[in-house]
């Protein structure tokens, strides 16, 4: 789909799951898009909470859709229903006695450009779509118009689907032989319980591939115009998850080493536990001084980023208002200019 839409503004009467993918399109086209619905999905509730999207609750149905370049009417964005029996392949699949196939398709850091070709080749086939809260959504354009998509959101500190769910529905939808892909933002294996997800399939003996994604660990910074190594400055880098706080009893994290390692320190999920993850680091030896960035919603069209250091970088991305997703990049390599 070509849109023109580019500082336009677009109103769409639709706020359900199968809006989903012309939302995530007109964010990327740099549209100014307001959803106009009495309830909305929890993906487009985030969506607004991350200030990417405006939602109008209150807005009476009929009421005059006021001065907007483009209105998108619900019926436009509705999908087909999912044929119970397998869309395209019905046939076969009702005398094929195989169980279907469970595809884990790495996404990649949000762009849908970055999907890999055999990434897009597994959502063309697709029967069943289960698709995470960072995937690009738009991709779901790829996919046949009897495809089912499904919404298995972790929004962090809101609604979130169970990891259990995901796994039942995965097995239920591959047992009724169906080819099922899982889409993932980044890639499978880093940070995204991929593996627990293949354990679960193969626990019920159903088929599993896995198609690797681009880790937003070094497209994140990279959208940035950051490297994670440069000759002469840089000779590796490690990458952390910052989903808890260095002094939980779960985190298994030796910041001391961390900061005597010499790399750069990429941290993912860290956004809410910034500042903890800052006094370790300052505690254990790393200069006020280091240079460090913070990428929010990389390779989109609404990213930010904010450069700094290691002392000064919690004020600076609260100062300009940095939400997760992010990627913080700590080290000589933030302060590089292109």
């Amino acid at each position: 789909m070509e849109l023109y839409v580019t500082d336009r503004s677009v109103l769409v009467e639709d706020g359900g799951e199968d809006a989903l993918p012309l939302l995530h399109t007109l964010l990327r086209e740099g549209a100014r898009v307001t959803v106009a619905a009495s309830t909305v999905c929890a993906a487009v509730q985030d969506l607004a909470e991350r200030g990417l999207l405006t939602w109008e609750s209150a807005r009476a149905s009929g009421e005059s859709a006021g001065p907007y370049d483009l209105v998108v009417g619900a019926a436009a964005v509705r999908r087909p229903a999912p044929d119970p029996a397998g869309g395209a392949d019905a046939d076969t699949a009702a005398v094929d006695p195989r169980p279907g196939l469970v595809t884990l398709v790495g996404a990649g850091p949000g762009d849908p450009e970055l999907i890999t070709v055999a990434g897009r080749a597994a959502i063309e086939r697709a029967d069943v779509i289960l698709a995470d809260r960072l995937a690009p959504w738009e991709a779901a354009a790829w996919a046949r118009p009897d495809a089912e998509l499904i919404d298995v959101a972790k929004i962090p500190y809101g609604r979130s689907t169970s990891q259990e769910e995901i796994n039942r529905l995965l097995v239920e939808h591959a047992r009724a032989g169906r080819r099922v892909v899982r889409l993932k933002g980044g890639d499978p294996f880093v940070f995204g319980r991929g593996f627990e997800e293949l354990l679960a399939c193969a626990a019920a003996d159903v088929p599993t591939r896995v198609v690797p994604g681009v880790t937003s660990s070094v497209a994140g910074p990279e959208a940035a115009g950051i490297p994670v190594t440069h000759r002469g400055l840089v000779q590796g880098f490690t990458v952390v998850s910052g989903h808890l706080p260095p002094d939980h009893p779960d985190c298994t994290l030796d910041y001391a080493a961390l900061a005597r390692a010499g790399t750069t320190l990429v941290v993912l999920m860290g956004m809410r536990r910034l500042p903890e993850i800052v006094k370790s680091l300052v505690a254990a030896g790393v200069d006020r001084t280091t240079p460090c960035a913070v990428v929010a919603d990389a390779t989109l069209a609404a990213q930010r980023t904010v450069r700094s250091t290691l002392g000064e970088v919690v004020a600076d991305a609260d100062a300009a208002g940095l939400r997760a997703p992010t990627v913080t990049i700590i080290g000589a390599v933030a302060g590089l200019a292109s």
